[in-house]
């Protein structure tokens, strides 16, 4: 894997928006955040492009990032927010270039297809954590520490719960093995395609927001049928946000729903762990090895080498 270098004090970060369009308030309020935290900020074209719903077209946000990449003033790049757009613009980034320029690059939810697009086909280490949308009700500094934890180099680094977020553990065990996963639809969106994550061996988080519970259990069967479980170590379901059930009831949780379908495996299962659309969201690093813990009453999650040069 191809580590980006780390992040410094001070260090430049340029901000993209290359799925929705952030509302003007919105961004100026985030990213105060980091600017009154003493890092400089480069403000992507993106950011301010409209089209219909989007920060401009596939092509200009494609642009935006590769301009990000390429250029020397940038350290790290964040995303200012997800939503949906991402299919069009990954077949749109050139790879090559992206390998030759490696830096922190991180998002989640839409942003989902962008990590696993360049991790697999650059081997570039990126990173599903915070965007600026995150902080749009206020500053989390239990985000911001893991953000800062994992991007500068600490090693290793045990992600430990917020005291009022209590993950569950489904099934006991503990196991060691490359992370990889991030939002449930755009892993599911990209099965039979030659971006399928490669799951065999892996720690397997997925998250998602939104969905009723028919549709959350449809997206597992689909998971499970295309053999994305069948060969994992570990499974980490992040905060499972806005999930809601139908009337008439269909009769499972979230929770039972993943033990309906991966209840048989061998291997540790938690659930409502701090990543994803949720108040909490730790910095997690796409293909890093890590131990999943989950022999005691509350689950840790250990990132076993630091994710940065």
């Amino acid at each position: 894997m191809i580590k980006p270098p780390q992040l410094k004090p001070g260090a430049t970060i340029g901000i993209v928006s290359p799925s929705y369009h952030l509302n003007e308030d919105v961004y100026k309020q985030t990213v105060q955040i980091f600017i009154e935290r003493g890092f400089k900020i480069i403000e992507g074209k993106s950011v301010r492009l409209t089209n219909n719903l989007f920060s401009g077209t596939p092509e200009q946000r494609a642009q935006d990032i590769m301009d990000m990449f390429t250029n020397n003033a940038v350290d790290a790049i964040v995303c200012a927010r997800g939503g949906y757009g991402a299919n069009k613009v990954v077949p749109l980034l050139d790879y090559d270039i992206i390998q030759q320029n490696p830096k922190i690059f991180m998002g989640y939810s839409d942003i989902t297809a962008y990590l696993a697009s360049i991790t697999q086909k650059t081997g570039l280490v990126t990173f599903q954590g915070p965007m600026l949308v995150t902080y749009k009700n206020g500053f989390i500094e239990y985000n911001f520490s893991y953000f800062l934890k994992t991007l500068t180099g600490d090693s290793p680094i045990t992600i430990l719960p917020p005291k009022d977020l209590h993950p569950r553990i489904l099934k006991n065990g503990k196991a060691k093995g490359p992370l990889w996963g991030g939002n449930l639809c755009l892993l599911v969106n990209r099965l039979g395609t030659p971006g399928q994550l490669n799951s065999e061996g892996t720690i397997l988080f997925i998250e998602d927001i939104g969905e009723q519970h028919y549709r959350f259990e449809r997206m597992m069967v689909h998971m499970q049928d295309a053999g994305i479980f069948d060969n994992i170590n570990g499974l980490i379901i992040g905060e499972l946000v806005d999930m809601e059930d139908t009337d008439p009831s269909f009769g499972k949780s979230t929770d039972e729903i993943v033990m309906d379908i991966c209840g048989d495996m061998d291997i540790p299962i938690i659930t409502n762990f701090p990543c994803g659309h949720g108040k909490y969201q730790v910095t997690l690093p796409i293909s890093i090895p890590v131990e999943l813990n989950a022999k005691f009453e509350s689950p840790t999650l250990t990132i076993l080498e630091s994710p940065v040069s």
